[in-house]
């Protein structure tokens, strides 16, 4: 029990210095190249602080059982010539690709939380917050956090890259998970910036702002890495304005409990748009 106990008090001093690192390097940022001008201390910043907390801790426990399930049927159906060849190849390449292939998954994963009325509910807590910043990464239902993550890990898996550590004391599902949270934090931040050209490679907070719009078109913008992905499946949509809202037209709770409990309450039904306005 101490032990246990000892852990966790590390696990949480170890989220409370990465914390303070985030708000270091975005907080200023955020202050300097503002999209939209709003308070450091938001609506709502209390309970995404929570989910910073909650959705670093508990969506792995979810994960166990179902992850551990995926490698054994891996571990049976993929020929294993294949997973020693994909194994074989240096850690950097394997990373790229894990990449790709998570953010392949990932979209497809996440298509679906929009496109599902079920799946949406827990999405929808996700896309409640009406203004943006780099912390609104954290916002979001263990369970969509879960099933998004998990749809990533699929492909990865198939690969043979969800192996075991390597003898560095790592692995590839580590570094991938790693990577692209870090990254989320910058999607999410509320930062002007532009890259042009390379806005067709790599995802960028004007991209992911436009998937987080209150107002049409919405469902676009589902990759978390590569809007190329969005291109060859047809949801791409980045002008070269931001969005003058965010959220959506149902009316979540506040308060974390009243988010987590949201989805199980409520009738499923899919993301729309507010009416428009009627023409003068």
């Amino acid at each position: 029990m101490g032990m246990e106990l000892h852990k966790m008090a590390v696990d949480v001093g170890r989220l409370a210095l990465w914390l303070v690192i985030l708000a270091a390097i975005f907080v200023p940022l955020e202050r300097l190249f503002a999209v939209h001008r709003q308070r450091i201390l938001r609506r709502g910043i209390l309970t995404d602080l929570a989910y910073y907390l909650l959705t670093r801790l508990l969506p792995a426990f979810l994960l166990s059982a179902p992850v551990a399930l995926l490698a054994w049927v891996v571990h049976h159906a993929i020929p294993r010539g294949f997973l020693a060849m994909t194994a074989a190849l240096p850690l950097w390449p394997r990373v790229l690709v894990g990449i790709m292939a998570v953010d392949t998954g990932y979209y497809w994963g996440h298509r679906w939380s929009h496109r599902v009325p079920f799946l949406w509910l827990f999405h929808s807590i996700h896309h409640s917050a009406e203004q943006i910043d780099f912390l609104v990464n954290t916002r979001a239902h263990p369970i969509d956090l879960a099933f998004g993550r998990f749809c990533g890990m699929v492909p990865l898996y198939l690969l043979g890259l969800g192996g075991p550590p390597v003898s560095s004391g790592t692995s590839v599902p580590v570094l991938v998970i790693l990577i692209g949270t870090l990254w989320g934090f910058f999607i999410h931040a509320n930062i002007h910036w532009r890259f042009g050209p390379l806005e067709w490679l790599i995802s960028t907070p004007a991209f992911h702002h436009w998937h987080h719009t209150l107002n049409e078109p919405i469902n676009r913008n589902y990759a978390a890495n590569f809007p190329w992905l969005d291109r060859l499946f047809g949801t791409y949509y980045l002008p070269k304005a931001w969005p003058a809202a965010y959220g959506v037209t149902a009316k979540i709770p506040g308060s974390l409990v009243g988010q987590l409990a949201y989805p199980l309450l409520a009738v499923p039904q899919y993301p729309t748009a507010p009416p428009a306005a009627p023409e003068p």
